[in-house]
C-alpha cells in the first residue's frame, strides 16, 4: 500500500467522525447528540484483548507471544483512530524475537462511518474473500495489514508475520468470532417449521 493510499484511509477515518458529529447535532429521536468537541461516534468495545485473540491463536505462527500492557499507537494511524473512537487496542510481542509484534484494534462504529471506510479500502484494492466478511489486505514494507468489517465492527490488525492475506486469517477469524460470531456465517439450511 502506498503512502497516498494510507493517507486516504486515514483521512476517511478522521473526516467521517466529524461529519457524523455534525449530523448527530441536528437530529432528534431521543438520543443525546454527540459532543462536537469530542468527535467520538464509536461505542466502547467491551471484549478484552484475551477474549479478542485467545493465546492459542498464535500457535500457527510457531512463536509464543506476550501482551504489551500499554501499546502506543502511531499518531494518525488506523490504530490511533480506533483508539479515539473508544475502540480496543491490543499488541502482543514475540517472546523469542521482540521485533515481531501483532497489533489488533477493534472499533464499534455507526453504519455510515463503516460504509465510508469500506469504500475507501475498496478503492485501494486488496479485497480478500477468505475472511468470511468484507476484508482487505495490503503489504507496506515489512508489515502486512488486514482490515475486516463484521457487523458494526471494524477489525484492524498489522504484523510483520502477515506476508500474505492468509497469514492474517487466524487473527481476523478469532476477533470476528469474539465480536460478531454470526457475521458472515452461512444461513441455516434448516427449513422453517
Amino acid at each position: 500500500m502506498t503512502s497516498r493510499s494510507l493517507r486516504a484511509i486515514s483521512i476517511a477515518a478522521l473526516v467521517v467522525p466529524a461529519a457524523l458529529v455534525l449530523a448527530g447535532c441536528s437530529g432528534g429521536g431521543g438520543h443525546a447528540a454527540p459532543s462536537a468537541s469530542a468527535g467520538v461516534v464509536g461505542r466502547p468495545v467491551s471484549q478484552t484483548c484475551d477474549t479478542l485473540v485467545p493465546a492459542d491463536t498464535f500457535s500457527v505462527y510457531g512463536q509464543r507471544f506476550e501482551r504489551v500492557r500499554s501499546p502506543k499507537p502511531t499518531k494518525g494511524s488506523p490504530v490511533a483512530q480506533i483508539a479515539t473512537q473508544d475502540g480496543r487496542v491490543c499488541t502482543w510481542r514475540s517472546t523469542t524475537d521482540h521485533s515481531v509484534t501483532v497489533t489488533v484494534a477493534v472499533a464499534h462504529l455507526p453504519e455510515a462511518q463503516l460504509t465510508q471506510l469500506e469504500d475507501a479500502l475498496f478503492e485501494q484494492g486488496g479485497s480478500v474473500p477468505t475472511y468470511t466478511v468484507e476484508g482487505y489486505f495490503s503489504l507496506g514494507g515489512e508489515t502486512g495489514r488486514a482490515d475486516a468489517f463484521a457487523g458494526p465492527y471494524w477489525i484492524h490488525t498489522a504484523s510483520s508475520l502477515y506476508t500474505e492475506p492468509g497469514a492474517a486469517g487466524p487473527v481476523v477469524d478469532a476477533v470476528r468470532a469474539a465480536v460478531a460470531p454470526d457475521a458472515g456465517a452461512p444461513a441455516s439450511s434448516t427449513p422453517a417449521p
